[in-house]
């Protein structure tokens, strides 16, 4: 007898999991069609099975941690994107809800190299390089991301983009149930396969110079140096970035504004929130 009633739980249990998933299929590709009649859609693109894997992992997996790689070339707006959705997601900002990991935060410590050459136009001249993987702590990252992932709390570096020194005692940070990472080579080959949703930021390349250019003279690059490293930062991108484009789970438009990443994507968090709330 108590066998034919975990049968029978499970069967109904798993049930109610597919009328629950189904609903938030439904309602999901709803918000989606929606935001395709936008003058600037926030979705570009999005893979055939992402909103059906997404919403399993909500209602079968409940309490797991849940990591989104969100990568683009430089300046394209993937630190908006991050930013934004959070403030969408977390309006009561509680704890345990959302961690962020950033991979401009694992640049390998070359400060020293940046005191032998004088300034960033004599370094870039020696033909280094601050927009390849192997500038990155790849390794470290990936590392950590599992951690969080296994429930485990880490302490990621910090770096200076103007000394270009990497503080090993950086951040606290404490696993949730969103993982959020961001950067140029989250979806490199040997750090995508942990992520459970992969997304790139796609902006043209016009608009990115124009906002690359402005960040770079904040960070100390102007003129010739920042001319030098612009001309790398677009041969590397063709290499080691763009590829991403093709295996991401969903393109996102890099033009939008930051009210309507806000507004979408608390629409999205709602949504899935009132449905397994129900």
């Amino acid at each position: 007898m108590v066998t034919d009633f975990l049968t029978s739980y499970d069967y109904y249990s798993s049930r109610r999991d597919m009328e629950v998933i189904s609903t938030i299929v439904d309602a999901l590709k709803k918000i989606l069609e929606e935001d395709k009649l936008q003058p600037q859609p926030l979705f570009l693109k999005t893979s055939e099975n992402l909103i059906l894997n997404i919403a399993r992992k909500v209602v079968q997996e409940k309490k797991r941690i849940f990591l989104i790689g969100i990568t683009g070339e430089s300046a394209s707006g993937k630190t908006v994107f991050v930013d934004n959705t959070i403030k969408a997601c977390v309006k009561d900002k509680k704890e345990g809800i959302y961690t962020v990991i950033r991979c401009d935060d694992y640049y390998k410590d070359t400060s020293k190299e940046l005191q032998e050459a004088g300034s960033y136009e004599e370094l870039f001249k020696t033909g280094f390089s601050f927009d390849t993987p192997d500038v990155i702590d790849l390794d470290l990252m990936k590392h950590h991301l599992i951690e969080l992932k296994k429930g485990k709390e880490i302490t990621s570096p910090r770096y200076d983009f103007v000394t270009c020194v990497s503080d090993p005692n950086g951040d606290v940070k404490k696993p949730a149930k969103v993982i959020l990472t961001e950067g140029l080579y989250v979806l490199n080959e040997g750090v995508r396969e942990v992520m459970d949703v992969k997304v790139y930021v796609y902006t043209p390349l016009e608009v990115i110079k124009d906002r690359w250019y402005k960040r770079a003279a904040l960070r100390g690059k102007t003129g010739a140096a920042a001319d030098l490293q612009f001309a790398d930062v677009n041969k590397t991108a063709q290499q080691y970035i763009r590829p991403a484009y093709q295996i991401s789970d969903a393109v996102i438009n890099g033009m939008v504004s930051q009210e309507y990443i806000q507004e979408i994507t608390d629409k999205i968090f709602k949504t899935l929130r009132d449905i397994i709330q129900n």
